[in-house]
């Protein structure tokens, strides 16, 4: 596990997301380029797609889980192919980034809006490259080493 890694995704996250909740009411939107990209001050209470609303305790408990899962296993394996540890080191940053804001606020803040898909923040762009960039090993890479 890169712990810096961890731990500069979480800073960039809640800053940001402090930043965004400072200047912004909810649901507020300032356009970047009109009709394209808003920043949008939205609070998630479900998770992707508005999937699972107000199961706060269900999110907090599977990340929680999911975290140490990903912990033990990087402290007992020996030999991790660094894209492993760097993709893992993503996906918990950005968990531990969405995890804060639900045991603080009962929701996660997002606030980046594309307007043709559903508004989100640096955690789930964390998320989402460390599985993309896990995959990518798990189908190519770990297929040519075997």
């Amino acid at each position: 596990m890169n712990y810096l890694m961890v731990l500069l995704i979480i800073i960039l996250d809640q800053l940001s997301k402090y930043i965004v909740q400072s200047i912004f009411s909810v649901n507020k939107s300032m356009p970047i380029i009109e009709n394209i990209f808003h920043l949008t001050y939205v609070r998630n209470v479900g998770a992707a797609f508005g999937i699972l609303q107000n199961q706060k305790m269900f999110f907090v408990i599977i990340t929680l889980v999911v975290i140490s899962g990903i912990i033990l296993f990087t402290r007992t394996q020996t030999n991790i192919h660094k894209l492993v540890v760097y993709s893992l080191s993503l996906i918990v940053g950005g968990a531990i980034g969405n995890l804060i804001d639900r045991i603080r606020f009962g929701y996660v803040v997002d606030f980046f809006d594309f307007r043709i898909w559903p508004v989100f923040n640096i955690a789930d762009i964390s998320i989402v490259v460390g599985a993309i960039l896990l995959s990518y090993y798990l189908i190519i890479i770990d297929r040519v080493r075997n």
